[in-house]
């Protein structure tokens, strides 16, 4: 018997290359016309019983009527900047009233936090997609296949607590891609949510019609009936790094060369709707490096800040990215908070040296939050998104995920490297507890995205 858990909170199609290469954002400013004329005789006479400067007056009536004009549009620009839960203790809000219609939104839930819910189980309508009918899905995240004997973990479902999720409409999601780019950009955690909509998608689609071809760091699949592409951009950091080898990667020593998100935005250009992700590899200790100049200097000048000046510094390049090369008014920009990992089995008062090795169940705890989730970092999210006028949808799927520790991969996947007869003796010592099960909860990342794609 489960009983509800609550808690708490190919062929690349044709692309305009020019929009490719040339594609500048350029906002037009308003045309600003005088005070009517019937208000000159009024201020005439005020201005000579208040005795004041006409040139001090002029400016006064100036900040006055741009307030009355702009006050609107300034409030929707700020109501725009989606913080419905920034920090994990204390939500930030903004009032419906200041929110601007969205690019694709249909509608809106009044009064709803689609992050704050429970589980719930469903074995009827989940999973969304068996994982043997998705070809799309990587050796790595195909629990089944690889051995794993319960299948519990396909069956929940996010409850939110004042209101119900949109259901997923894979129809109306592919109408909305036609003619239309959808990229996700950052690390293997951001891939595994891209294959989640490529399966949630891919049914509806002929054989004939769709494919799927990588390219270094891209990978397209393609919906040739709707003209439309899904794809993946690997970027770890965003920001160039000596980590931005699709296949050779594993780097210890990770160094971030200084606002240099230039070398991977030019492939991004021209995409209609955007998922960033970056936390995990930021994660080596509490300092980081970053490159000053090049990367072809023969000296190379890196300089150490903390973790979290570091991820700043990703997170206010990627918002000035944004500003720079995505129209407000016609795409959307999304991002993905951290993803958990399950590493100490301690943190949920299991035994020492397990992890999520061999877990079925979820966590409880409705105030649970685990040591590998730095909630400094979300302070940083928190504190840079708060202070940007664009317009930026955050989705926050890391207070939900940390109760799913019996969602990952553990030792059901692909195993790269031969494993030693320690290892096999030890599961625990090579249990992946990061990447997640498809099917299974990135597929609700995407039903989150869903929701507020359509219902901000």
């Amino acid at each position: 018997m489960h009983q509800h858990i609550n808690t708490h909170l190919f062929i690349i199609p044709k692309i305009n290359q020019e929009r490719l290469n040339n594609y500048t954002l350029k906002f037009k400013k308003k045309g600003m016309k005088p005070p009517p004329t019937s208000s000159s005789t009024s201020t005439s006479n005020l201005l000579r019983k208040a005795r004041l400067s006409p040139y001090l007056f002029t400016l006064l009536a100036f900040i006055l009527f741009a307030t009355l004009l702009y006050g609107q549009d300034i409030g929707c620009i700020l109501g725009q900047l989606d913080l419905d839960i920034i920090t994990p203790n204390q939500p930030l809000s903004i009032p419906k009233k200041h929110y601007k219609k969205l690019p694709f939104s249909i509608g809106e839930t009044e009064n709803c936090d689609f992050f704050s819910g429970k589980w719930v189980w469903d074995p009827i309508n989940r999973p969304l997609y068996q994982e043997s009918e998705c070809p799309y899905i990587q050796p790595q995240l195909t629990c089944q296949e690889h051995g794993r004997p319960d299948r519990d973990y396909q069956f929940w479902r996010w409850q939110p607590h004042s209101c119900s999720l949109p259901s997923f409409n894979a129809s109306l999601m592919l109408e909305t891609l036609r003619n239309k780019r959808m990229m996700f950009v950052g690390d293997s955690l951001n891939r595994g949510q891209y294959v989640s909509m490529v399966c949630l998608l891919h049914s509806l689609i002929p054989d004939n019609a769709k494919s799927m071809e990588t390219f270094g760091s891209l990978t397209v699949f393609t919906a040739k009936d709707y003209n439309a592409t899904i794809e993946f951009y690997w970027a770890p950091f965003l920001l160039e790094s000596n980590s931005d080898d699709a296949i050779i990667h594993r780097v210890s020593d990770r160094v971030v060369r200084r606002g240099s998100i230039i070398k991977h935005g030019k492939h991004w250009k021209g995409v209609d709707i955007m998922v960033f992700n970056t936390y995990l590899w930021w994660m080596t200790g509490l300092k980081f490096k970053i490159l000053q100049g090049s990367f072809d200097d023969e000296v190379k000048d890196i300089a150490e800040v903390s973790t979290e000046d570091a991820y700043r510094m990703g997170m206010k390049s990627m918002l000035r990215w944004a500003k720079r090369n995505m129209d407000p008014k016609k795409t959307r920009v999304f991002f993905t908070s951290m993803s958990p990992s399950h590493q100490k089995s301690v943190d949920w008062g299991g035994e020492p040296n397990g992890n999520c090795y061999n877990q079925t169940e979820m966590i409880a705890d409705p105030n649970y939050w685990g040591t590998d989730c730095r909630k400094s970092i979300m302070e940083v999210i928190g504190d840079v998104f708060s202070k940007s006028k664009y317009p930026i949808t955050f989705l926050n799927i890391t207070q939900l995920s940390l109760y799913r520790k019996d969602a990952h991969t553990s030792i059901y996947k692909k195993q790269w490297n031969k494993l030693t007869p320690e290892q096999i003796a030890n599961p625990p010592s090579y249990a992946d507890c990061v990447h997640w099960c498809l099917p299974g909860l990135q597929d609700t990342w995407n039903e989150l995205l869903f929701a507020k794609l359509f219902y901000p």
